[in-house]
């Protein structure tokens, strides 16, 4: 990549390529840039930057194919509320409507009808329940039920079903174990049964039999190695295979024949560079081949062609501009 960048995002476009924008250098600042990597070529261009600088903010790819980022974080003007669109077909970016709240380290999910729900967050007094819709149609925000817990640092998955399912976090307080799940139509959220472990910055990856698998991340100063499964059939919860090794702010990659790629993250302070799958069939996980770089705070993507594309993240080193295909 052009820059080194953490705490960015990622998103695969219906042309094949794949826009990273924003994220944090390891001190002070935040990032407006935008790039794109061509798998059919291996290279990278850069893109129009954004409007507003952010890093700890969300992208969504709607059903027009443009990409929607919401909120963050930025160095001058602190959380944001602002969100803008991007457009494949020109490169440039606009302005769209601003959400009702300031967030960062939230969730956007595109919903089965085409909206986006955003969930929780940061806005650095508060820990947010509080949730919203955005309407590509009309570029406008409109609030719906609060969630039952304020969380940041959670997960968000669209289920088979429809409804979407919220996991984990930090309420400002402590870390949570909790779930919940909200219904795109009633606009209402309802409790189901909670994570085996309190977790926060883990991963969340829906599996080809509907079931959410979860995946490390953080409680009580430690970095997690547990994993869980969600069956949406039952609302319940069941432990599966220890990861081999503990990490946090980690990514998960559901592959092309099933199995989970899990990779880097921060096991305590330290990043690593491991990475391991998990085939659902057998609720087992086997180590396969390492990073070149330690990586932490990094993205993966899974591409058209069934490789995943890894980027950025802050390493042992320093901050990463590197990207690497398994």
């Amino acid at each position: 990549m052009s820059g080194g960048r953490r705490s960015h995002t990622a998103s695969v476009l219906s042309n094949g390529k794949v826009l990273v924008t924003g994220g944090a250098p390891l001190g002070y600042g935040s990032i407006n840039s935008a790039e794109l990597y061509d798998p059919s070529t291996s290279t990278w261009t850069t893109t129009s930057n954004m409007i507003t600088a952010r890093e700890s903010h969300t992208t969504s790819v709607l059903s027009n194919g443009k990409v929607l980022v919401t909120g963050g974080y930025n160095d001058n003007f602190g959380v944001l509320n602002d969100a803008e669109l991007y457009d494949p077909s020109t490169g440039a970016w606009a302005t769209t409507g601003n959400m009702t709240n300031a967030r960062s380290w939230h969730t956007a999910s595109v919903l089965s009808n085409g909206k986006v729900l955003v969930t929780g967050g940061w806005n650095i007094l508060f820990y947010l329940n509080s949730a919203e819709l955005y309407d590509p149609s009309t570029g406008i925000w409109t609030t719906t039920s609060n969630m039952i817990n304020a969380r940041s640092y959670h997960t968000a998955s669209v289920l088979s079903n429809g409804l979407v399912l919220v996991t984990g976090g930090w309420n400002g307080n402590i870390a949570i174990n909790s779930a919940e799940l909200y219904d795109p139509s009633t606009g209402t959220w309802t409790t189901t049964d909670s994570m085996t472990d309190t977790r926060l910055v883990h991963t969340a990856s829906i599996l080809s039999n509907g079931k959410v698998l979860v995946t490390g991340g953080y409680f009580s100063a430690n970095s997690l190695n547990s994993a869980e499964l969600y069956d949406p059939s039952t609302g319940a919860w069941a432990t599966t295979g220890n990861m081999t090794n503990a990490r946090s702010w980690h990514t998960a990659s559901v592959l092309s024949y099933g199995l989970v790629l899990v990779t880097g993250g921060c096991n305590g302070n330290i990043a690593i560079n491991s990475a391991e799958l998990y085939d659902p069939s057998t609720g087992t996980w086997k180590t396969t081949g390492s990073m070149t770089d330690t990586r932490c705070r990094h993205t993966a993507s899974v591409l058209s062609n069934g490789k995943v594309l890894v980027t950025g993240g802050g390493s042992n080193s320093g901050l990463l501009n590197s990207a690497e295909l398994y």
